[in-house]
Parts: C-alpha cells; structure tokens; sequence
C-alpha cells in the first residue's frame, strides 16, 4: 500500500521559525502528515483536549532544554508520553548542548536543511504498521454501508483514514469488540458523543417506559451496540474466514490488560503502535438544520499483527445473503 496516499496523521507543529514553515509544510506533505500549527500559549489546551494526534514537531527555541527542568518538551511528554517528539535544532552547529536525559524525550532530532532524515523516525514511531489497502478500503466501505442504512434519513461521509498515537477517548461512550484471526488479534472500538448521539438514535415507540433519562440512556447504548455489532459481522464476512476464528479460539489465549481512567478520558491497550482510525460525519438530509453528527472508529491491533496473512473473502455479499449470514435491510 501507498501509504503517503492512503493513510495520514496528524501533527502538532510548535515552531517560531517562519523562514522554516514552508520546508516543514512541505515535508509532512510528502510524508502523509498534516500539519497543525499550534501558539505555545494554546498548547496545553489543545493537547488536554480530543484532537487525534500522532506526534509533535517543535523547534529547539520553543522546546525550552537550556532550562534546568527541559522547559516545554519535558511538560509535553509527561502530559502526553505517547507522543513522539521531534525536535528541529537551530541551524547553527553550536546551539545548547542537550542533556542525555533530555535526548531520551525525543524520537528525531534534526536541522532543516536534513528534514528528511526525520522519515525514519516517523516509520518507526507513527508508521510502523503495515495496513492493506484492501483492508483500509473495505473498513470504511462496509461501515458505512452499516451506518447508511441504519440512519436513513442522515448522509454519511468517510474522512481520509489516519493513524494516532494517543490514547485519548473521544465523547462519553465507547464500545470495545474483539477481533481474532489467523492474521490480527485485537479490538474494534466506536466512540460517540451521548448528546450528538441522541440526536440520531431511532425514537423507543411502544418500548419506553415513560422514564425519559433512563430510556435515553439505554436506547444510546443498543443503538451504538447495534452498530458495532453489525460492522463486526461484516467485517467477519469480509476478511476473516470461518476456520480462521475457529484457529484463532483455540490457539491464542495470551491477553493484555486494557486500562481505562474516566477523568482523563484514556484508554490504553497495552500496545505502543499506532491505531488505525476513521471518521464518520453525518448531516441530515433534505436541508435540515440539524447539526453534523460524528462517529469515530478505532481498530487496535495490540495482540497479534500479520498483515502477509490477510486476504480478502471472495464471497459475494449475494451469496451471503442467500446463506442467511447477511440480510438486506
């Protein structure tokens, strides 16, 4: 897979230096980043915040190393550790010497004029994982089929697929559902915001119990339930064969603890790769004013990861049909 064309991530850019932005736009261009700049007086803001991030580029004037506690990248990295670091020296050769315990923060350290060296770092902390564009393709194809057909009335658009290392969770609710094959192990994950959910979620009818909070809040988890059951299936269908999930029962029984901390909306799954995500955004058809609706996707690939083992089913979605594994709505 092509992966500048298919795959991006997104990237703080700190840096004062406007003699050197247009080098850095032009990098991350050809590397499948995208830049966003950030003032330093915003940046804890933005870092505290739900912005998907795979790394954070910053210049040695804004890093703050010449300070006796490393300044501004040591806070970054105790805030968010999971975030690469790459810092740009200044041009000059003699510029603060770094502390080694300094030097740990970062995963690339350059000058402008060698920017490019910076793809190796960026293959290893943000790339390292290979996804088929098959798979990449199929994922946002069948989910959003799956979300078309259960929001009718909303249009569903699919946002380039990218790559995070943080580990930050989007809105209020999320579902987890594992995935095992002879060639993955690990889980799916799909996050919403409660209030933005409710606004699509199909109305109770002759099932609510006149208890307004209380059907809401369990109608949002059976709709949300709902979907990621029915991607999953799909998902099955299309790229994992029976024997496989059979296999993959009986061999694999090693799992790692998922972590989660409500009040600093994390989730960690034990794994220091990026995941593969997708961004659903929904917006009511026929000219309504309803707000846009968003729906992110997560797979985590945190126990196994054999992407020379996949293959895509060749079976037709007619043949599934008519074997009564799918139904058409």
């Amino acid at each position: 897979m092509d992966r500048q064309a298919e795959l991006i991530s997104k990237v703080l850019v700190l840096d004062n230096d406007a003699d050197c932005h247009d080098t850095i736009r032009g990098f991350c261009e050809r590397s499948g980043l995208v830049g966003l700049r950030v003032q330093e007086e915003h940046l804890m803001t933005v870092l505290r915040s739900n912005v998907d991030l795979g790394g954070v580029m910053l210049s040695e004037s804004c890093a703050g190393l010449a300070q006796g506690d490393g300044g501004l990248a040591r806070q970054i990295n105790q805030i968010r550790p999971e975030l690469p670091l790459f810092l740009r020296r200044k041009r000059e050769a003699d510029g603060v010497q770094i502390a080694a315990r300094d030097a740990r923060l970062f995963a690339a350290i350059y000058r402008i004029d060698d920017i490019d060296s910076l793809q190796e770092a960026l293959d290893k902390s943000i790339f390292s994982l290979r996804y088929p564009n098959a798979l990449v393709r199929g994922i946002a194809e069948l989910s959003k089929s799956v979300l078309e057909n259960q929001f009718q009335d909303w249009n569903v658009e699919v946002e380039t697929p990218y790559l995070v290392r943080d580990r930050i969770i989007f809105g209020e609710l999320f579902t987890l559902i594992p995935l095992e094959s002879n060639w993955c192990r690990g889980y799916m994950m799909l996050q919403a915001e409660e209030e933005s959910l409710l606004r699509i979620a199909p109305p109770l009818g002759e099932e609510s119990s006149g208890n307004g909070d209380e059907d809401n809040f369990r109608q949002l988890n059976n709709t949300l339930a709902e979907i990621t059951n029915l991607i999953w299936g799909w998902f099955k269908n299309r790229f994992i064969a029976q024997n496989e999930i059979q296999a993959a029962g009986a061999g694999h029984l090693a799992q790692v603890p998922i972590v989660v901390n409500h009040g600093r909306r994390y989730i960690s799954f034990g794994s220091d790769d990026a995941q593969l995500c997708f961004k659903y955004v929904l917006s009511a058809k026929e000219g309504s004013d309803r707000r846009p609706v968003c729906l992110q996707q997560r797979f985590i690939f945190n126990l196994s990861w054999s992407p020379d083992d996949f293959r895509e089913n060749q079976a037709s979605v007619e043949d599934l049909c008519n074997s009564g594994e799918l139904e058409l709505f």
